[in-house]
């Protein structure tokens, strides 16, 4: 069985429920965006992938073998760029490197590193420490190294939400261009809250509810690549895709908030 499936998975902690009965298929291949808002369990089913943490309940598996924990074939990049600031960036990707290419001299693990860190355009700070890089060019660093990696599913936690507007848009074109150059490409699972980042990065876009976290729809996103931001932007088709998704997250709210609940007191450790 190919491809990354999510088979009736759940996820709790001390008997609170964070993702419920979840279902997900991933194509090897796929671009794939998870959109939901803080509390739908986003990260969590992301950091299952990972093999980070392991279902309460169901499985998961890529290309028919159960994931139980970490593996070089699931790259990871998190939102807080997850660098090592002691080290310069470029060791920091010679580092994924090595652990790939074991067999190689450290001269070569450092010119491939150099190598994916000219592809993310970032050529000029080879030699620099990650406290020396704004945000953006730290993310690129980030990315470089996962690619370093060679791993075949890249998993991506909101990667490029602390970032200004333009920076962040100039990153998703970047991520956009790698991707659709590779072969062969790579599978992605993208974790945003953005419903506009979701649709012009992915080909579908899987939506989250909260408490707890499941699948409350699904979109084929069907404008074709590549997407030029100002074209898909403007077009009727982008708007009423982007109007049905953010529907789904006002019906969810409504229905959350008009089922009975309990507000425990802050003694209780809530």
């Amino acid at each position: 069985m190919s491809g990354l499936h999510v088979d009736a998975v759940s996820f709790g902690y001390n008997g609170t429920g964070v993702l419920e009965e979840i279902h997900l298929s991933v194509r090897e291949g796929e671009f794939l965006s998870l959109l939901g808002p803080s509390g739908s369990g986003k990260t969590t089913l992301l950091r299952l992938l990972a093999g980070l943490e392991a279902p309460t309940a169901g499985r998961i598996t890529w290309k028919g073998s159960e994931i139980r924990g970490p593996g070089i074939d699931r790259g990871v990049v998190f939102q807080d760029y997850s660098l090592y600031p002691w080290m310069s960036i470029v060791d920091n990707v010679a580092l994924a490197i090595r652990k790939t290419n074991p067999e190689k001299t450290r001269r070569e693990h450092r010119h491939l590193a150099e190598d994916y860190l000219r592809m993310v355009g970032l050529s000029e700070a080879i030699g620099k420490y990650p406290f020396e890089l704004s945000g953006g060019m730290q993310q690129r660093g980030a990315i470089a190294r996962a690619l370093a990696l060679g791993s075949p599913v890249l998993l991506m936690d909101e990667p490029f939400g602390a970032l200004d507007p333009v920076n962040r848009a100039k990153l998703q074109d970047l991520l956009i261009e790698i991707w659709e150059e590779a072969s062969p490409r790579k599978t992605i699972v993208f974790v945003t809250h953005d419903v506009e980042e979701a649709i012009c990065l992915g080909d579908r876009v899987v939506v989250l509810g909260s408490s707890p976290g499941r699948v409350i729809a699904e979109a084929v996103v069907e404008f074709p690549r590549p997407r030029s931001r100002r074209a898909l932007f403007s077009s009727a088709g982008f708007r009423a895709l982007r109007e049905r998704i953010a529907e789904q997250f006002r019906l969810d709210m409504i229905e959350r908030l008009e089922a009975p609940c309990v507000i425990k007191d802050t003694a209780e450790g809530i």
